[in-house]
């Protein structure tokens, strides 16, 4: 029997919050930035993050804005709280970004409105994204609750937490390998080996410039750039990061015209042509691509040239 529930509750005011609608909240928190949300019977988003463990959904009430319980033994000031920074994000404005230039992009922030970038926590984030490889939404998030399962520690009210770096230092690669983790497990064994052997690594990574943190974390098994990126846009609110992924060189190739474009060289459009909000921006792109059952390839653009 699951545990008991708080009364719904309003969840604070955030920050550049427009009216949610459904499309958008399930974007949001089940779109493939964060891997420990599902949807519920009732249309509410169940999740959890560090021990937080809520319920997220539009408010019946009040349309447009967003209301949340949690388990009745949780402290509700303190989950208000974590909530509203793990909604809010990053200091992201979305009228910074170059939409009144960029059609497509105005066309991909009408379609998705309200979209933003999560604050997870920054190990978690690493953990989900390193297992993430060649994964889809649904197989991340059956890895994680294996993890968490078996290995994370319970929480007072009978959920259980996903284990930190520390505790998977003390998980064996087989271990690891049982919770559907495959070829990922020995990456996710040797950077909790790292980071065991090199105490206060993932804290000052999280703290260093944009450019400095990228390069720690690809010193790590397993993280290439597309992964780097994440981590820091999801779990450090980089905005300057700009991950590229199958969906994005998809957008760049029917959007803006950058056929037989490497990753790396459309990242650095991508921070160019977008500012410093870029990761905003592929976040809105990312979705409007993953919307479209059938795109049609419309003409570039712009025309840009080949960076290297």
């Amino acid at each position: 029997m699951g545990p008991s529930w708080h009364p719904w509750r309003p969840v604070p005011p955030l920050p550049h919050a427009v009216a949610f609608t459904p499309a958008v909240l399930t974007e949001l928190l089940d779109g493939g930035q964060a891997f420990r949300w599902h949807t519920q019977p009732d249309g509410s988003l169940e999740g959890q993050w560090s021990a937080h463990h809520v319920r997220v959904r539009l408010a019946p009430a009040a349309p447009g804005t967003l209301e949340f319980t949690t388990p009745a033994t949780a402290d509700i000031p303190a989950t208000a709280n974590a909530l509203h920074a793990y909604l809010s994000g990053p200091d992201a404005d979305p009228d910074a970004l170059p939409w009144r230039s960029d059609p497509h992009l105005a066309a991909a922030m009408a379609a998705c409105p309200g979209l933003r970038i999560l604050r997870q926590p920054f190990g978690e984030t690493l953990l989900g994204f390193v297992c993430s490889a060649t994964k889809q939404i649904v197989q991340i998030k059956q890895m994680m609750g294996l993890l968490a399962a078996r290995h994370g520690r319970a929480l007072p009210h009978g959920a259980r937490a996903l284990p930190t770096w520390d505790e998977l230092a003390a998980v064996s690669e087989d271990q690891l390998r049982a919770c559907a983790l495959g070829f990922r497990a020995r990456h996710v064994a040797g950077i909790a080996r790292h980071l065991a052997e090199n105490p206060g690594w993932l804290d000052a990574t999280e703290a260093a410039p944009y450019p400095e943190a990228k390069e720690r974390l690809l010193t790590l098994p397993g993280v290439g750039e597309k992964i780097a990126d994440c981590v820091l846009l999801f779990g450090a609110g980089r905005l300057e990061a700009f991950p590229v992924d199958t969906w994005i060189i998809k957008a760049m190739e029917r959007r803006y015209g950058l056929e037989d474009w490497k990753p790396a060289q459309i990242a650095h459009f991508g921070r160019r042509h977008f500012g410093p909000q870029a990761g905003l921006a592929q976040q809105y792109l990312f979705a409007y691509e993953r919307a479209q059952k059938h795109p049609s390839p419309p003409p570039p653009l712009i025309t840009p040239k080949r960076q290297v």
